[in-house]
C-alpha cells in the first residue's frame, strides 16, 4: 500500500473517530438533559423532616403524616424533648421544618440566637393557665402565696400578664409581652414568685400555692381543668403556635403541601381528641 493510501486511510479513520466521539458526546448530553432534575423539581421536595416536641403532638402528627402521604409528601417526624433543640436543628439544616412555638418565643430566639426562621402556617393555641391543688379559686390565694412561673422570657411575660389579668399584680405602664418580675409595679398580696424551667413548674404545683403552666406541660404533669383556677383570654391571643421553616424556603411548593396537610378537618378531629379541649385549633 502506498504512502498516500496510508495517509488517506488515516484521515478517514481520524474523521470517523471524531464523528463517533461527537455522536457519543451528543448522546451523553441528551441523557443528562433527560435525567438531571430541573431547579424547580429540586425545590419541590418529596420527603421532609419535621421537628416536634414529644408527647401528645406525636399523635397529631401521625395523622398529619398520613394526610401528607395522600398529597405525595413523605414526612419523617423528629421528636425533641425541650424547646431549644428544634430551632437549632432547623437553623443547621438537620430538619426542614418544625412545629412547636409561638411568635413571641421565635422573636426572642431570633434576637438572641440570630436564627433565620419564619412562620408559614398556624396550628393551635394552648391558653396558658394558673393551676393549683391547694386553692379552688384565685380569691382564695393567701397573702404571701408562692406562685411558680416559667422562666423563659416569652412564657414568663405571658404568665405575668395572666396574674395581672386576675388582679394579683400590676405591671408597669407600657410593659410588653416580654415582661419580667422586674416589671411588677404593685404586688398587693405580696406574692412570692418562683421562676422555674417550663418543664418543671407544672410538676412543682404540689409544693406551691399555684403555678402558671403551659397547657402541654400541664397535661404532662397530670394537671387538668379541675386544677385550673384562671386562664388567659383566647380572643386575639398572640401565642398561636405555627409551622416554621428556614427563611427563603417559605414559598416552595412542599411548604404549602405541609401546611395543607395540617390545616384540615381530619387533623382537627385528632387534635381535639388528643388535647381534650385544652388546645384549640388556630387556623
Amino acid at each position: 500500500m502506498s504512502e498516500r493510501g496510508n495517509a488517506s486511510n488515516s484521515l478517514v479513520t481520524s474523521i470517523s473517530r471524531r464523528a463517533g466521539l461527537a455522536a457519543l458526546l451528543a448522546t451523553t448530553l441528551a441523557v443528562i438533559g433527560l435525567t438531571a432534575p430541573s431547579p424547580s423539581f429540586a425545590e419541590d421536595k418529596k420527603a421532609i423532616k419535621v421537628g416536634i416536641i414529644s408527647g401528645e403532638d406525636e399523635d397529631v402528627w401521625r395523622v398529619v403524616t398520613a394526610e401528607a402521604a395522600k398529597k405525595g409528601l413523605t414526612i419523617e417526624t423528629v421528636v425533641f424533648n425541650d424547646y431549644t433543640q428544634p430551632n437549632e436543628a432547623l437553623e443547621r439544616g438537620e430538619i426542614d421544618a418544625n412545629a412547636f412555638q409561638h411568635k413571641p418565643y421565635l422573636d426572642n430566639q431570633i434576637k438572641t440566637q440570630g436564627y433565620h426562621i419564619v412562620p408559614v402556617g398556624y396550628t393551635g393555641v394552648w391558653p396558658i393557665g394558673l393551676y393549683s391543688k391547694k386553692h379552688a379559686k384565685v380569691a382564695d390565694l393567701p397573702e404571701g402565696a408562692v406562685i411558680g412561673l416559667p422562666n423563659d422570657p416569652s412564657n414568663e411575660g405571658r404568665a405575668l400578664h395572666v396574674l395581672e389579668h386576675e388582679g394579683l399584680i400590676k405591671l408597669k405602664d407600657g410593659t410588653g409581652i416580654l415582661a419580667t418580675t422586674a416589671d411588677i409595679a404593685d404586688n398587693p398580696k405580696k406574692l412570692e414568685i418562683k421562676e422555674l424551667d417550663a418543664g418543671i413548674v407544672g410538676r412543682s404545683v404540689d409544693d406551691l400555692d399555684a403555678a402558671v403552666v403551659n397547657t402541654d406541660w400541664a397535661l404532662k404533669s397530670g394537671l387538668g381543668p379541675q386544677n385550673r383556677i384562671a386562664q388567659e383570654p383566647v380572643a386575639d391571643n398572640p401565642y398561636r403556635n405555627f409551622i416554621a421553616v428556614k427563611a427563603g424556603s417559605e414559598n416552595e411548593p412542599w411548604v404549602k403541601t405541609l401546611v395543607a396537610s395540617y390545616q384540615n378537618e381530619t387533623v382537627k378531629a385528632e387534635f381535639d381528641k388528643v388535647y381534650k379541649g385544652t388546645g384549640i385549633s388556630a387556623y
